[in-house]
């Protein structure tokens, strides 16, 4: 019976951080109280301490489980930098700049992550670390290190594009800047 009972809060536990990191992306952070969290989860408000001592350990624990799903997505790309190209074709695709719920963690919430605690920054930074690891072995598989600057300019072109995109009223300016926004990767990437 214990066994269960610890096996079910851990399913639970990752009921809760997956629910919530959609919720974040699409409401923000501060905007997702955790009552509606919590309903997300079809759990009670007071379950919740339960399963996280406070809102900063959900958010560190959804920023963790976020970028690692991401990195291990890289894993289901084509090999190689032709993987590369078809992730930042689908990355500033429209379908992902007007899902923000089911996208990137880092486009939706980078700004609220640089204002939150030390757990949460430290948890982005494990996991932007691995992310630009994985950018960079594409890059260039013989010498990952040297292609560690280049994938950081990759990063920060294709999430600077795709939030430049969502905040955009006018559609076809928007796709202008996602289509300019491949082109600028692909050029970096060669």
């Amino acid at each position: 019976m214990a066994r269960y009972t610890k096996e079910h809060k851990q399913v639970t536990r990752q009921r809760i951080i997956e629910r919530a990191g959609h919720r974040f992306k699409l409401d923000g952070i501060d905007g997702s109280g955790i009552s509606t969290l919590m309903s997300d989860a079809g759990l009670t408000n007071g379950a919740f301490y339960a399963h996280f001592e406070s809102k900063d350990d959900l958010v560190a624990n959804v920023v963790a489980d976020q970028l690692r799903r991401q990195v291990e997505r890289y894993g289901t790309l084509r090999p190689g930098r032709e993987g590369l190209e078809d992730f930042v074709r689908g990355y500033l695709s429209p379908k992902h700049r007007d899902n923000p719920g089911d996208g990137c963690p880092t486009a939706a919430l980078l700004d609220e992550i640089g204002r939150c605690g030390d757990g949460t920054k430290d948890a982005y930074t494990e996991g932007a670390r691995a992310i630009l690891e994985e950018l960079a072995a594409r890059l260039t598989p013989e010498d990952p290190q040297s292609a560690r600057g280049k994938a950081i300019g990759l990063f920060t072109v294709i999430v600077g594009t795709l939030q430049l995109s969502r905040a955009l009223s006018d559609r076809q300016f928007s796709d202008e800047v996602l289509e300019q926004g491949i082109e600028n990767a692909l050029t970096f990437m060669h």
